[in-house]
């Protein structure tokens, strides 16, 4: 046996190894729909758009969401750290993300479709002095973690401060995501 036919043979088998572990792990991976019936996560009905545009547009791989608020019923309204707690902010967006979930999964038939939480962008009514605009997105953020896992879900994220949104509410999230 030569070197080179050695160094194809491990060359192969390293190959070979490789694509059955990654397809083992792909396999064990617990898709996004699973998660949402493993934890008892219920998405809302989609509401239609409030104004003149989709809640979705696909260009080639790339899913981009309007922003979202979390709706006209949402009770929790105002400027966060004046009118609404930090902690009454996180609830808020994660709600945003519960509807934003179900228009991804409208759009695409499945959030196992989903390859990638490419971009969130975060926008937070605040008064002036307000910093927290981090802690109030994480519960966007951490919804979206526990739907997709670490891998799919750990997204590149701004969160700014507004000094107003609309129908006066909390938060509002836009968001980009990568499609199978």
């Amino acid at each position: 046996m030569t070197m080179k036919t050695l160094v194809n043979m491990c060359v192969c088998g390293m190959l070979a190894l490789a694509a059955t572990s990654s397809g083992m792990l792909a396999q064990s991976a617990t898709s996004a729909e699973a998660r949402l019936k493993e934890k008892n996560i219920t998405l809302p009905p989609v509401p239609p758009p409030v104004a003149n545009y989709v809640d979705s547009v696909q260009v080639g791989k790339l899913l981009f969401l309007a922003g979202n608020t979390a709706g006209a019923e949402w009770k929790l309204k105002g400027k966060v750290g004046k009118d609404i707690t930090v902690q009454e902010g996180y609830e808020t967006a994660r709600q945003v993300g519960l509807i934003m979930l179900a228009k991804v999964q409208a759009a695409l038939g499945s959030l196992d479709r989903v390859k990638r939480v490419v971009k969130v962008l975060g926008m937070v009514n605040s008064p002036e002095s307000f910093g927290d605009q981090p802690r109030v997105m994480n519960g966007f953020s951490d919804l979206i973690v526990e739907v997709f896992g670490e891998a799919i879900g750990k997204h590149a994220r701004s969160a700014v401060g507004m000094a107003a949104l609309p129908g006066n509410s909390a938060v509002e999230v836009e968001m980009i995501v990568e499609v199978e």
